[in-house]
Parts: structure tokens; sequence; C-alpha cells
């Protein structure tokens, strides 16, 4: 099998040099050329046509969305941003919304030390990215209101779990539900800390429904969405006999935080066959425990189908697994989500 060929685009000289150092550590990646500003990367796609870039966001001459918009969407969907949260997550919830395949926290120290902590993590969606295949650009999605009619009230709460992908497939999804959708929405996507409120800001302004980053304490009601922080776990619980977010960074040592595992789990227990968990585009298998949770406890699990995904990892789990009760295209997912309530 060929190496998958990458590009990487960084201003800092320094940093090229450890991201260089960093892709070469697997035997299946292959750093053609580096790039230090937007122009250059872009000229150097064009000459050398590698299968993946990694990005940086701040650049002299062409800032990364910059390239970015000057891309395919084939092109952008192998596009790795390494960037820095603080002032740089809002570009990063640009640069995901625009298209780009995943995101990488690049540490604001800049030393070795400190970047060569993210090479495990940006050699494995470096690789992803380039066996990756999109089959499938989403067009305009269906609003409830142009399929299936929302019912004025509901029991029932939606929980969704996604990682890379993520972002785009959200826009697309909570844009398609009225104001008035019947009920709550809580949401685990796998991204760095420092990038879930600007997230949830974006969301909230490009959706009819409410959108907001999750706080200790808050209260779920009917037309509002809750983005998990990053960094800390999100559990339901019912208070008073009304459900609550509950913030928590333990387990600490758990591979995601948040963890899809732990809202389903928390759902399951909380809700019963109340709950309606939804498992849209991502790579790996966070969900399955919590999916066997919510239909043991008699509820039901939706999940993406491989068309609409940009990676085809947490839905396939679930559904070879048989836990499953509807595998839909996003373009479809939220009339059915909206017909199960």
């Amino acid at each position: 099998m060929k190496p998958i060929r990458v590009l990487v685009v960084d201003d800092s000289a320094f940093a090229r040099k450890v991201l260089r150092e960093s892709l070469a550590t697997s035997s299946a990646l292959e750093v053609v050329a580096t790039a230090s500003d937007g122009i250059d990367a872009l000229e150097k796609i064009a000459e050398l046509q590698p299968d993946v870039v990694t990005l940086d966001l701040v650049m002299p001459n062409l800032d990364g969305l910059g390239v970015l918009k000057a891309l395919s969407y084939e092109q952008r969907r192998r596009v790795v941003i390494v960037s820095m949260a603080d002032g740089e997550s809002e570009l990063g919830i640009d640069a995901l919304s625009t298209g780009a395949f995943d995101l990488v926290h690049k540490p604001t120290a800049l030393a070795i030390d400190s970047l060569r902590d993210i090479a495990q993590e940006l050699v494995e969606k470096v690789l992803l990215a380039g066996r990756s295949r999109p089959r499938f650009q989403a067009g305009k999605v269906a609003t409830v209101t142009e399929t299936v009619a929302p019912r004025a009230q509901t029991d029932r709460v939606v929980l969704i779990g996604t990682s890379t992908g993520g972002p785009q497939a959200l826009t697309q999804l909570l844009s398609a539900f009225p104001t008035g959708f019947p009920a709550p929405i809580v949401i685990v996507l796998h991204i760095p800390a420092g990038y879930t409120g600007p997230l949830a800001a974006r969301l909230d302004q490009a959706c009819a429904i409410e959108v907001m980053e999750a706080v200790e304490g808050l209260r779920l009601r009917p037309g509002l969405a809750v983005v998990a922080r990053a960094g800390m776990h999100l559990r339901l619980a019912a208070v008073g006999g009304e459900q609550r977010v509950l913030l928590d960074p333990d387990p600490a040592g758990s591979v995601h935080c948040p963890s899809v595992d732990v809202l389903f789990e928390s759902a399951a227990r909380s809700l019963g066959a109340r709950a309606l968990g939804v498992v849209l585009t991502g790579m790996g298998d966070d969900g399955l425990a919590g999916a066997r949770a919510i239909v043991a406890a008699g509820g039901q699990l939706l999940t993406e189908s491989e068309l609409s995904c940009v990676v085809y990892g947490m839905p396939r789990v679930v559904k070879e697994a048989g836990l499953s009760s509807g595998e839909f295209s996003l373009d479809r997912m939220a009339a059915e989500i909206t017909a199960r309530l």
C-alpha cells in the first residue's frame, strides 16, 4: 500500500519541523513538502496533489480559512487543522464548519516536548483523513415542518453523540428543527477544550432552536439543545421531577471527556424508555456501551448511515451490535427523530 502523502502548512519553521518529525513516526505517512503561508500552500496543493494537508489557521498573506475556501469540497475533507485554542477557537469552529476533516489542538507554548505530545493524535487523524472516502456531499436538509409535523409535547429527550465530522453534521441536523421543537436535546462531541463554547454560539445563531454550552444544574426544556463542555463529562439526573445537567471531570482517565457512553448510560438510568439516542459520524466506539444501556432500559437508538458519514465508525459499531432501530442519511435524520417523539 502506498503511503499517504501529506503537506504540512504552518508559518512557524519550528512547528513545521516538529510536525514533519511527528508524522514521520508512521511508515504509512510521507511528508511530501511544507508550506509557510496560505499562498505557498495553495501552490503546493495544486502542484503536488497531496492526500492530506495539515493546516495552521493564523498565517501571513492568506490564512487557513482562506486556504479552505479556495479548495473543493473533496479537498477540504482531507484537511486536518492544527491550531491553538484560546484566541483561535472561533477560527477552528469556522474551519470545521467550512468542511475541514478534523482538528488537533496545538499547544500554546511551542516547546518541542509540548508539540510532540500531540504526535499520536496527529498521526491518527491524518491516517483517518487519508483513508476516508466521503461519498456524499450534503445538500439542503429538509426542515421538520416540511416533512413530519412535531408533536406539541413529549417527555422524551434526544441524546446525540458524534466525533469526526460532528460540527458539520450538527449544523445540518439542528438547523432542520423548528422553534417549537418539542423535546430537549443533549449533545456530546469529541473536540478539544475551548471549542465547545464558540461552537454552541455558532449553532445558536444558525438554528431556530436555542443552543448553549452546558452549565452545572441546567434544567432541560423543549427547544433547547445543550452541548457538553469539552473536558467535562455530562450526566443527566432527575432533580425534583426535572431533568438537569451534572458536569463532572471524572473518570479523568477515560479516553474521551466528555464521553458519549457516560451521557447515554446516565440517560438510561434517569429516563428509561424516554431516551432517544442518536449516533452520528465519528471514529471509534464511544457510545456503544451507552447504546446497550439505553436499549436495555427500553429506549431507542438511531444511527447515521455510511452514505453521509465523514467517518463511519461510531454508528457502525452500534448498528453491527444490533442496537440501532433505524439507520438514516443526515438529510433524513431530523424527520426520523421527530417521528419518534
